[in-house]
C-alpha cells in the first residue's frame, strides 16, 4: 500500500500551526457541525463509541465509567433527533449473574434488515478475558431486550460495524490474548447462529485487531486493522468476505490506536484515524492520540487527506465510528479526552475521476 508523504507532511506542519491557533479553516473542510453528545453524565470517563443511523433517527452508544476496566462500567445510548442528542440512558451493564460482575467494552449498534436494532459488546475482568454480548431493541434503541451470551469462543464485532454480504452477517473481530491476532465471524440470522474463520496471523511479528471492512468490488472486500508495528495492517478478502489473507503490513502509520474506514456511495473509500507514527523504539507501537485525520482513497491502497478533526499536543482524541447516512452526509463519533464523546458531520467529499458507483 502506498502512503502519499504529503500526508504526514501536512499533519507535521499543520501541528506547529495549532500550538499557536485553532486548525485553519482550510483542514476543516467540509464540516458542517460538531457537538458533544452530552455536557454532563453520572459517570465521569468515556470511551469507545459507535453510531448508526435508524429509521427513527441516529442512536450512538459508548461505555462509560469511573475508568476503563472498573466494574461500574457499563453501555450508554443517545438518540439523535432533529439536531439534538438525548440524555445518555444505560443499555447494559456487566453482570454475569447476581454477584458477579465486570467492566463493558466497546459496544457495536448494528441496524439489520428486518430493522432490529443489535447491539454487540463485551464483559470482563480485562481484555485478554472479555467474552460476547448482545441485546436487541424494536424501536430502535428505546428500549432493549434481556442480554444474550453469545457462544464460546464467539467476541461479536469487536469494535468496527458488521458488512452483510449476500445475507451473511460478516463480524469483524479479534484477540488479545497470546498476541494480537485477526479473524472474522459469520452469522446469516442476526447473532442466532454462528460461525468463526481461522486465525490470519501469528502475531510473530504481524499484529493486529479491531478489522474496519471496504467494499472494492462484487466480490472483493478490504480491512485495515489497529496494530503493534506501527502500521495500519490490512487483509484481503476475493469471496465476499467468506475467506480472507493473511494479514500484512501497509504504508500507512498506526500510533496503536483504533481507527475506522468506509466505502462511500461513490465507491471511494474513507479513514478516521491518528495520523502518527511512533518511533521505531517503541516495541509495542504506542503513539500520541492527536490530531485526528480523515483521508480519502479511491482504491484502498493511496491515501490523500481530506480533513482534521482533533489536534491538541498531549489529548486524546481516539476511537473513531463512521458512518455515512442515506443522505449523503458523513457522521463520525470518538472519544474526546475520555470525558465526553463528539459527533461531527461532515459533506462528502467531491467526487472525482474514480470508480465507479457500488
Amino acid at each position: 500500500m502506498k502512503w502519499l508523504l504529503p500526508l504526514f507532511l501536512l499533519s507535521t506542519t499543520v501541528t506547529a500551526q495549532v500550538q499557536r491557533s485553532n486548525i485553519p479553516s482550510t483542514e476543516r473542510k467540509g464540516i458542517i457541525a460538531d457537538q458533544f453528545i452530552y455536557e454532563t453524565a453520572a459517570f465521569p470517563e468515556c470511551h469507545a463509541s459507535t453510531i448508526v443511523e435508524t429509521p427513527k433517527g441516529l442512536v450512538a452508544a459508548w461505555f462509560g465509567g469511573t475508568k476503563e476496566g472498573y466494574k461500574d462500567v457499563n453501555i450508554y445510548t443517545s438518540i439523535y433527533r432533529k439536531g439534538k442528542w438525548s440524555a445518555p440512558a444505560l443499555a447494559a451493564d456487566g453482570f454475569i449473574n447476581d454477584s458477579t460482575r465486570y467492566a463493558c467494552y466497546n459496544p457495536v449498534l448494528f441496524l439489520a434488515a428486518n430493522n432490529e436494532l443489535l447491539l454487540f459488546y463485551k464483559i470482563g475482568p480485562y481484555v485478554q478475558g472479555w467474552t460476547g454480548w448482545m441485546k436487541r431493541s424494536s424501536d430502535f434503541g428505546k428500549t432493549w431486550s434481556k442480554s444474550e451470551a453469545l457462544p464460546d469462543g464467539i467476541l461479536g464485532p469487536i469494535r468496527n460495524q458488521p458488512y452483510l454480504a449476500d445475507g451473511l452477517l460478516i463480524c469483524p473481530s479479534s484477540t488479545e490474548k497470546g498476541g494480537w491476532k485477526v479473524h472474522f465471524e459469520f452469522t446469516p440470522d442476526n447473532g442466532k447462529v454462528w460461525s468463526k474463520g481461522p486465525d490470519l496471523n501469528d502475531a510473530k511479528p504481524i499484529t493486529g485487531i479491531q478489522p474496519a471492512i471496504l467494499r472494492h468490488d462484487a466480490k472483493t472486500l478490504q480491512a485495515l486493522c489497529r496494530s503493534q508495528n506501527r502500521t495500519i495492517n490490512e487483509t484481503w478478502s476475493y469471496d465476499n468476505g467468506r475467506t480472507w489473507s493473511a494479514l500484512a503490513q501497509t504504508e500507512m502509520p498506526n500510533n496503536n490506536s483504533g481507527i475506522d474506514a468506509i466505502t462511500l456511495k461513490d465507491g471511494r473509500h474513507l479513514l478516521v484515524y491518528n495520523n502518527v507514527k511512533p518511533p521505531a523504539s517503541e516495541k509495542e507501537g504506542w503513539g500520541g492520540r492527536s490530531p485526528l485525520n480523515v483521508a480519502i482513497s479511491k482504491d484502498g491502497k493511496i491515501w490523500e487527506p481530506y480533513a482534521i478533526l482533533e489536534n491538541e499536543p498531549g489529548a486524546e482524541f481516539s476511537y473513531p465510528f463512521v458512518i455515512q447516512t442515506k443522505d449523503g452526509k458523513i457522521h463520525i463519533t470518538y472519544t474526546w479526552k475520555r470525558k465526553k464523546i463528539k459527533h461531527v458531520i461532515l459533506t462528502a467529499p467531491q467526487p472525482t475521476a474514480g470508480p465507479a458507483k457500488i
